[in-house]
């Protein structure tokens, strides 16, 4: 299957192998900008992107007048940090599961308090909010609420399928996201979802509410995804 992350992110995880192949340690100097973009086979703003996202996650330090060293940080290997921005999808793919999508309801709705705040909404607007299931055989491991402006799907919602990526389907439509800030509280499910599908028994639920945002920092994504409490475990890096 290709890879439909945005150009950036992958050349990201490319660099992270190549400086781990390379055997690189903290506060070696890293590749220039014009090398990295050859040894990737990208242009010279695609490999200052990924070394952006780099500095971001403090793997890389930039000394002005001397260039990029490797942090003291890359010697911590952080599996499925939190801070990393994924798709549901992707995460599901990255923990081994063969996992399937279920689509419960699927509506162009005026959205609620809380979605027209998370998505800069304004009067009139009305949003598409997409209500599924993730399961693993037959288990189910996360219930979730997606919600996008109306406007940026456009078409009939019955001409589109919804069972794959969120993420993949909005950069088809020119709207790629990039980063997203998140809430996460241990909840248990609401009464009703709990009694329409089955789900009583299963929690506590991890609850991530998350906005998510464009490159060019459009607010087109707030979702509420229930994670199986005995199934998820998120690691954080702490400086």
């Amino acid at each position: 299957m290709p890879d439909k992350r945005p150009m950036s992110v992958q050349v990201r995880d490319q660099l992270v192998d190549l400086f781990q192949s390379r055997g690189l340690l903290p506060g070696d100097r890293l590749p220039s900008e014009a090398e990295i973009a050859e040894l990737c086979d990208v242009g010279r703003s695609t490999a200052r992107e990924a070394l952006k996202l780099l500095e971001q996650e403090g793997l890389v330090l930039v000394e002005r007048g001397r260039g990029r060293f490797l942090s003291s940080l890359s010697t911590l290997k952080v599996e499925r940090p939190i801070t990393r921005f994924e798709s549901v999808s992707t995460m599901l793919n990255a923990l081994g599961h063969e996992s399937r999508t279920v689509v419960l309801s699927v509506e162009e709705a005026d959205p609620t308090s809380t979605e027209q705040q998370a998505l800069g909404l304004k009067e009139g607007e009305q949003v598409i909010r997409l209500e599924r299931l993730r399961f693993a055989g037959d288990d189910p491991l996360i219930y979730s609420v997606d919600t996008v402006p109306q406007e940026c799907i456009p078409g009939p919602v019955k001409h589109v399928n919804w069972t794959g990526s969120l993420n993949t389907l909005l950069a088809a439509q020119g709207y790629p996201l990039v980063s997203s800030v998140a809430r996460l509280q241990a909840v248990e499910l609401p009464d009703d979802v709990r009694e329409r599908y089955s789900l009583a028994g299963l929690g506590p639920w991890l609850l991530i509410s998350e906005t998510a945002i464009t490159t060019s920092g459009r607010h087109v994504l707030y979702a509420e995804d229930y994670h199986r409490g005995d199934a998820f475990a998120f690691n954080v890096l702490r400086r």
